[in-house]
């Protein structure tokens, strides 16, 4: 497992005053807040900035990093990936995942055939969805004990119990 963990990314600006419009994967949205401090992948290397403010703007949340306080100094930040430590996340509850952490598990059915692995999960309004890419690519809801059978990070394998024709 990879030691940084993305919960977003700096998405555009926020009027004249170096805020930057933020793109975050956390739930809710205004959750990548609580961490202190963020980091910001520039010229492929993980770089701590502090913010200075923040607040939820609609559906969004807008930052405000110390020292870049104009326009012209929050552009460079665009399209910058946000990243926290593993370590500055609180550890799931038995039964609760991390989608990072399920990201790029093996995927296989209760008969043991290969459907791929997990690329990406998302949310709808029923449950999550679980993005598997193998000879096709699969959209498998994630429900607990009806569809996600087993979860066995030591051999990096999810069990479900799917059609693989499906």
């Amino acid at each position: 497992m990879s030691d940084w963990v993305i919960l977003g990314r700096i998405s555009g600006l926020f009027g004249v005053q170096g805020w930057v419009r933020v793109f975050s994967e956390t739930q809710p949205r205004a959750g990548i807040t609580r961490y202190h401090p963020l980091f910001l992948r520039q010229q492929g290397e993980w770089q701590p900035f502090q913010v200075e403010a923040s607040r939820a703007h609609g559906e969004g949340v807008v930052l405000k990093f110390a020292g870049y306080d104009d326009r012209d100094q929050a552009a460079t930040l665009i399209q910058s990936e946000i990243a926290v430590r593993r370590a500055q996340l609180t550890p799931p509850k038995p039964g609760e995942y991390y989608w990072v952490d399920l990201e790029g598990l093996r995927v296989a059915t209760m008969d043991g055939i290969d459907l791929g692995t997990i690329k990406y999960l998302f949310a709808t309004g029923a449950n999550d969805v679980m993005v598997v890419q193998g000879e096709r690519e699969r959209l498998i809801p994630f429900v607990r004990d009806r569809v996600v059978v087993e979860i066995d990070f030591a051999q990096r394998l999810l069990r479900v119990d799917w059609d693989p024709d499906f």
